[in-house]
């Protein structure tokens, strides 16, 4: 096991906030969470899984400020340019372009260590979403598999949040993913740490602007979930009540819980 349970269980035991929390609130108990993080790992043993979307980006940010913290031992602050930031990018070869540039920029310019997943398949002739659980598994899951066991990662921090969709309102903030074996490798035992559980489509906007953050230029045309090209359209506004995630593939969406027990987020 690569962190004693012990810090995480007590996380988890505290319960999720309600969707009507105060954003303070939300955010201090994403910080308390990261706070475990940091205390119980060094920071070259955790990574954020970061695609490039809105969600996944206010967690980077936060675990930039922790370790900026960290670093300064008593204030948030910027991060020293010698601060092990680490991001893991699953890129399958089927993002939008928009996406995947904005993510090299945004890197750049925080000193992030981007390690990017690619998948070991010619694309050429690969059946792209033709079946979603085989195409997920081959263009995401197993990249994502071996960059943690290359770069050492024992806890990745995601930007998943419960009311996203059904299969994530019972997720934890800290969940022991067990080692796994298959003829590809499998995935390394690992810590798959969700500091952003409470957070709601709202909060993450009301972050970002008011922190300045910068974001993909696709969430102006429309876009409110980015994932591949071939299983992403626009969706309709939240004033709608259209569903955050209803422009990615229904099909695919059905198929979340068998995702997540492969080894996706």
């Amino acid at each position: 096991m690569p962190l004693a349970a012990q810090p995480f269980t007590e996380l988890n035991a505290l319960g999720p906030l309600p969707p009507v929390a105060p954003l303070a609130d939300k955010l201090a108990r994403s910080r308390q969470v990261l706070a475990a993080v940091r205390a119980a790992m060094a920071p070259a043993q955790v990574a954020v899984a970061y695609t490039g979307g809105k969600d996944s980006g206010v967690a980077l940010y936060l675990w930039r400020e922790a370790l900026a913290k960290a670093a300064s031992g008593s204030s948030y602050g910027p991060l020293r340019a010698n601060s092990p930031l680490k991001a893991i990018s699953i890129d399958t070869g089927c993002k939008f372009p928009q996406v995947t540039a904005f993510r090299d920029r945004l890197c750049a310019d925080w000193n992030v260590a981007l390690t990017i997943a690619r998948p070991q398949v010619d694309l050429a002739a690969y059946p792209v979403a033709v079946d979603k659980v085989a195409c997920c598994r081959d263009l995401k899951i197993l990249p994502l598999c071996r960059a943690l066991a290359a770069t050492g990662t024992a806890a990745l921090l995601t930007g998943i949040r419960r009311d996203e969709h059904p299969s994530r309102q019972a997720r934890q903030y800290a969940e022991l993913r067990a080692q796994t074996s298959d003829e590809s490798g499998g995935c390394p035992e690992h810590w798959q740490v969700n500091p952003l559980l409470d957070w709601t489509e709202l909060d993450i906007w009301s972050f970002i602007t008011g922190e300045g953050l910068p974001y993909c230029e696709l969430y102006h045309e429309g876009f409110r979930s980015l994932g591949c090209m071939p299983c992403t359209r626009p969706a309709g506004s939240a004033e709608s009540g259209a569903d955050e995630r209803a422009g990615r593939d229904q099909d695919k969406e059905r198929q979340l819980e068998t995702l997540k027990s492969l080894g996706y987020f």
